[in-house]
């Protein structure tokens, strides 16, 4: 009857249909407002599952970490102000910044806790099963695992019996008379053995345990019943038991609970979670009844029903997986007019199911006019709809955005020659504020404009001519700034820029940058004004970068603005050369910020600038190193330092231009040694036993004594003089003691050392760490630090087993680009120290290993800068632990971007097969050299990955691009992932992925193979035979792989001439104008982008009328349009009569009606028809009501209440509609008809 006993069976990661997963059991509190979900534990938390858990904590260490920098900023604006009169309020910010810190370290903490439980197989959180029988039914559920030791707890769960344990909890369900929680209880355990051992609910017997549902879910108690669906949706493996469980006639009681009013929110929440249940399991969408989806339908239409986004997510899912029944059920028309409402709050899910059915001419017919979706324009175009209608306006905003970032959406739009669009951009003339602004917005959104630094201080009414010193002006070139120029471009093709240059050139045609110019000319609203001119002078440069030469160059003069300030007589000609010399000015500081980006992006990025010892750029020009004696005494006065001893109130800023620039020449250092107490003061407030800068908060404003000490040690360690200073200085030597008192084997141990975790922690303590580092950066500051013994006890310091925190805070501030003992020390970390220390120190490899070989020249036999760092990455790549292997993999494949890396990476020879897909990537980019691609044929791996691709690969590439797109396209970003280091980025979404026939095709060797396989010729083929399918998926997927595979292998310089041989672009160019499919269209113009890589491609295409967009040099950017943009949105939709027949058609078969030979049942089905009919409704109720009290044995009858239910199923009823039908029958005929006892019928 079950599994056989004692089998270990995989645990399951989440069960179908749920939200959710612990059901808990409440008797108190009824009514009033919805509870949460029950569950396992009485008082457990409301966040029950692992993404919940990580959500919740993100959201509070987003919160903690807004109170901590307001906190600081608030630090350095009293630290600014008098030291005394400020006093106890700094006390107070401290203890509040100390306690932030703490907090969020606690947070992070606990959310790594949280990731890597979620990674690893869930384990039960209680004692035996059989446990739950002993004692009273009331008592909470189960023992607490806390209090059991792991070894003795691991040994219980392997010895228990999962089939002994599933019949004990039957047989305990068995019993009659209990109370609610009792039966609560069991069916929680019995969940819990479902996720312990899932493939138990194979081998279930399924009569004994659909009696004991079928008793849970007719019990009187909402709680039991609530517990009986929970149990029921854990028990569904397959369509098969899906079948089985409606045999059970669950389908009615579904109905029965989802028609309840909201005081049943438990019951009817877990009513609907195994409703979608059903939407998990294979082919499970067709076990679903009419009459259940028309309930889910009408709970969808309520619109103060709690669970009606639940609803409108299960309909919308439906419409993906089952469009004839979703519009049987009339789920289509309940999701637009959800859209017409604008009343929910996530348009776009629902937009993405009626925009998946556009996307097929076999799935439009199921759409009554497939212009739905134009309703998101109505709040904008309709005058009396704008005013008072602010939140309906963001939503359509929001939802119109959704809809222009999708292929569908687009092709749906262009009726009509984008009518809509054309509307939406002739609302900007209707003078409201709030619309014009949201339109604004709405188009920077769409053609991903992203507004530079002092785009703020612009709209608010500063000055441009003060961009320059906007302080977060480098903020735009950090993420650039981190990553080393590229060689090779071609492979960093943007599909979204390439998307988004099509949408330019629509608006464009649309009047885009008339409706701007004649907003900016015609606006009262300053802020609107500036906003309009920014926006206009963001999509001039855009054009001028995407678009064609022939398209670009008429639009540059603003033809309308241009006429208006040429002709005198003209009503705009005062205002239009102050409008022209506007957006001349925002054009000239585009371009300038533009400039200042790419000049820091060119920078270098040091390995030591971490974040406590990153020097910040200057805002005030460095002091002149020679500067005349009485000036420079006048400016060691003017610090302070020689005036008192206490630093808060020395001038930090004047002390780092003296150390940045007089001090760095020998004389003026030498004479300030002998002559003045500076130097000897500022050593001496950062000697360790003075306990002045060791005891200083760790404060974002106390960071500048960190910079300031490790500038003071860089300056000093230039000039002999200094060198002998620092060295004699008890600076160092107490440092060495404070060092010492960590290493075991030095015999200065103490029990209450320096480095201590709460002053590491709390205070500037750790930041030695970051001057030690600024010393390492020298080689006479690596002897000195060999002088002292310190790199010994750096050895001895990465043993410490109780300290972790310490490594990590050791290796990212040592500077490791000069030969030493560091990088042996770095080496240890990466190999001997725990997974989460190695992955951290492989991260730190990065800038060594990407640092460009641009300019540096080298001798033959000289050793390269990045060689080490390169065999260090490749030895982690055979470290035990994937996630280290991993990191190791994304940075080579980061330095392999630069010729000469990629080929030292090639003769290391690294083996890669063990990481399977994880190294994949690597080894693609081995093939674009002819070293690599020796060395990979001398492995056998090029034939075996060529076939590979080219019998299934290509298809998973599809799914990876169309992936990787709407991600980029996705309304709502992902959430950041906390890895405690910011030079990895995520994979670029929008991004062209690695393919291996482009990578094939960048070597000769590469083409010649490519040639002698015919693969190429068989794409081609495949391309000119199956262009036009739109019914079966596979071919179609498999045609769009082959699309890939050309446009990649075209964009290639090598690989361009196959085009020319097979004449495949006219035929990617039929499909881009004359498919039925829009994606394969899509799909179709990103591959002409990729072909117009390549300057064979690109004259290919220009043959054919399409043009490309080049840079100054001539070389192609990979944007391409047609002529005409008609030629792509030439599509027409079904007319609306052909659309309608199968509807009508399935609509008069499923509403034929209900007779019945009682002339009194007869009577009752006929007014329950009417209920239907709004003008009938309120008499048929009435009359219902009269029928129950003159007879009402008739609402006992179960033949009478199926063909009541057949009449609910085949009409569209609104919830409280049902609700009252249902509720007019007896309660024991849902019973009889479960139990299949109709004895007692008429």
């Amino acid at each position: 009857m079950f599994g056989p006993r004692g089998s270990s069976l995989a645990p399951l990661a989440q069960p179908p249909g749920s939200f959710s997963p612990d059901l808990r059991s409440a008797t108190a509190s009824r009514i009033g407002t919805p509870r949460a979900d029950v569950g396992d534990h009485v008082n457990a938390d409301k966040i029950t599952t692992s993404e919940q858990r990580q959500i919740d904590l993100r959201d509070k260490i987003n919160k903690e970490t807004k109170i901590k920098l307001g906190s600081e900023n608030l630090l350095e604006a009293l630290i600014s102000k008098n030291a005394k009169q400020t006093r106890d309020q700094r006390i107070k910010v401290e203890q509040e910044l100390s306690s932030s810190n703490r907090k969020i370290a606690e947070m992070k903490s606990q959310l790594e806790i949280e990731i890597d439980r979620a990674n690893r197989p869930s384990t039960p959180s209680r004692s035996r099963l059989s446990s739950l029988f002993q004692g009273s039914p009331l008592r909470s559920p189960g023992r607490d695992v806390e209090g059991l030791e792991h070894e003795q707890y691991a040994a219980e769960l392997e010895s228990e019996s999962p089939t002994y344990v599933l019949a004990e909890i039957l047989q305990a369900l068995e019993l009659e008379g209990m109370q609610p929680d009792y039966y609560v209880e069991q069916a929680n355990s019995l969940v819990n053995l479902f996720k312990r051992y899932p493939n138990l609910k194979y081998d279930l017997a399924w009569a004994i345990f659909g009696l004991r549902v079928q008793t849970m879910l007719l019990s009187e108690s909402r709680d039991v019943v609530a517990a009986g669906y929970r149990v029921t949706r854990h028990a569904i493996a397959d369509r098969r038991s899906l079948q089985i469980i409606r045999g059970f006639n669950t389908d009615g009681l579904v109905i029965l609970s989802l028609v309840k009013e909201s005081k049943a929110s438990i019951e009817r929440e877990q009513a609907l979670k195994f409703v979608r249940a059903f939407l998990d399991v294979k082919d499970g969408v067709h076990e679903l009844s009419n009459a259940v989806i028309r309930t889910v339908v009408s709970v969808a239409e309520h619109h103060e029903d709690r669970l009606r986004s639940m609803a409108l997510l299960t309909v919308s899912e439906l419409l993906i997986r089952n469009p004839p029944l979703a519009v049987l059920t009339g789920g289509v028309a309940s999701l637009a007019d959800t859209l017409v409402d604008g009343n929910y709050h996530s348009f776009e899910m629902l937009a993405i199911a009626l925009l998946h059915l556009l996307d097929n001419p076999q799935q439009r017919k199921y759409l009554k006019s497939g212009h739905e979706l134009e309703a998101a324009f109505t709040p904008f175009t309709d005058p009396m709809n704008v005013h008072g209608n602010e939140d309906r306006l963001k939503s359509s905003a929001r939802l119109i955005a959704a809809i222009l970032k999708t292929w569908p959406g687009i092709f749906t739009l262009s009726s009509g020659s984008f009518s809509s669009v054309r509307s939406l951009l002739l609302s900007l003339y209707y003078p409201n504020p709030t619309a014009q602004d949201l339109i604004l917005d709405l188009l920077l959104d769409v053609l991903h404009i992203k507004p530079p630094s002092w785009a703020s201080s612009y709209l608010a009414g500063r000055r441009l001519t003060t961009y320059g010193r906007v302080a977060n002006l480098r903020a735009e070139s950090h993420y650039h700034g981190s990553r080393p120029e590229q060689e090779d471009q071609s492979c960093n093709f943007s599909l979204i820029d390439h998307f988004t240059t099509l949408l330019l050139g629509i608006f464009i045609s649309c009047g885009l940058l008339k409706a701007l110019s004649d907003l900016v000319e015609e606006t009262s609203n300053t802020a609107l004004k500036r906003k309009a001119t920014l926006l206009l002078g963001e999509v001039l440069k855009l054009a001028n970068l995407s678009l064609a030469g022939t398209m670009s160059s008429s639009l540059q003069a603003i033809p309308s603005l241009l006429k208006s300030a040429s002709h005198e007589e003209d009503e705009n000609y005062p205002l239009a050369p102050g409008m022209i010399y506007q957006i001349d000015r925002v054009n000239r500081t585009l371009y300038r910020s533009e400039l200042a980006s790419k000049a820091q992006s060119t920078s270098v990025t040091r390995a030591q600038d971490h974040a406590s010892s990153r020097q910040s750029d200057p805002v005030k020009p460095k002091l002149s190193t020679d500067i005349d004696d009485l000036q420079f005494r006048s400016l060691l006065l003017e610090t302070q330092v020689l005036t008192t001893v206490n630093y808060l109130k020395w001038r930090w800023d004047l002390i780092n231009d003296l150390i940045e620039g007089p001090l760095l020449n020998p004389r003026r250092l030498e004479e300030t040694i002998k002559t003045s107490k500076f130097l000897k003061r500022i050593i001496g407030f950062y000697q360790p036993f003075k306990f002045r800068f060791s005891d200083a908060r760790n404060t974002k404003p106390n960071q500048r004594y960190v910079r300031t000490g490790c500038l003071l040690i860089k300056t000093l360690l230039q000039n002999p003089e200094g060198i002998t200073y620092l060295t004699e200085s008890k600076f160092i030597r107490q440092l060495a003691q404070c060092l010492a008192e960590l290493d075991k084997m030095s015999g200065a141990t103490s029990p209450a050392p320096f480095f201590s975790l709460y002053k590491v922690s709390e205070t500037l303590t750790g930041s030695y760490f970051a001057l030690l580092g600024a010393l390492s950066s020298d080689p006479r500051g690596l002897l000195i630090m060999e002088r002292w013994r310190m790199i010994n006890m750096f050895y001895h310091i990465m043993d410490l087993k109780d300290r972790d925190d310490l490594v990590p805070m050791l290796l990212g501030s040592m500077d490791f680009s000069l030969e030493s003992h560091l990088r042996v020390m770095l080496s240890k970390g990466l190999t001997a120290c725990p997974k989460k220390i190695r992955i951290y120190a492989t991260k730190l490899l990065r800038p060594y290993a990407t640092t460009p070989l641009q300019g540096i020249r080298r001798q033959p036999n000289e050793p390269g800068r990045c060689e080490w760092a390169i065999r260090l990455l490749v030895t982690q790549l055979y470290d035990p632990e994937v996630e280290v292997c991993e990191v190791a993999v994304q940075i080579l494949e980061e330095a392999c971007n630069q010729r000469l890396h990629l080929e030292y990476v090639v003769r290391c020879r690294p083996a890669l097969d063990h990481l399977g897909e994880i190294g994949a990537p690597l080894l693609l980019r081995f093939l674009s050299t002819s070293l690599g691609y020796q060395y990979l044929d001398g492995l056998d791996y090029i034939t075996q990955e060529m076939d590979d691709w080219f019998l299934g690969r290509n298809d998973s590439y599809v799914r990876l691009v169309e992936a990787s797109l709407s991600r980029a396209l996705s309304a709502q970003p992902e959430r950041p992932k906390w890895t405690g280091d910011d030079h990895l980025q995520p994979h670029d979404y929008g991004i062209v992925p690695p393919h291996f026939y482009r990578e094939l095709t960048r070597t000769v060797e590469g083409c010649h193979l490519l040639k002698e396989s015919g693969h190429f010729g068989e794409f081609a083929a495949t391309i000119r035979d199956s262009w036009a399918e739109a019914e079966d998926r596979e071919i179609m997927l498999k045609v769009k792989g082959c699309l890939w595979a050309v446009g990649n292998v075209g964009s290639m310089e090598l690989g361009a001439p196959f085009l020319e041989e097979t004449d495949v672009v006219a035929w990617i160019i039929k499909i881009a104008s004359e498919s039925d499919v829009m994606t394969m269209r899509g799909t179709a113009f990103f591959v002409l982008g990729l072909v117009s890589r390549s300057l064979h491609g690109m004259e290919i295409l220009a043959g054919h009328g399409w043009n490309a967009a080049t840079d100054d040099l001539g070389r192609s950017l990979g944007y391409c349009l047609p002529p005409n943009l008609g030629v792509i949105f030439s599509m027409k939709l079904e007319p609306r009569a052909s659309r309608m027949k199968p509807r009508r058609k399935a609509k008069a078969e499923a509403s034929a009606p209900v007779l019945d030979d009682d002339p009194s049942h007869a009577r009752i089905l006929s007014l329950v028809t009417d209920l239907g009919n709004t003008v009938l409704t309120k008499k048929a109720a009435g009359d219902l009501y009269s029928l129950k009290a003159q007879a009402s044995n008739d609402f006992k009858s179960t033949s009478l209440f199926r063909k009541v239910m057949s009449i609910l199923e085949s009409h569209s009823f609104r919830l409280p509609v049902r609700r009252f039908v249902i509720d007019l029958f007896d309660k024991s005929v849902m019973r009889h008809i479960v139990l299949d006892d109709e004895s007692e019928d008429d």
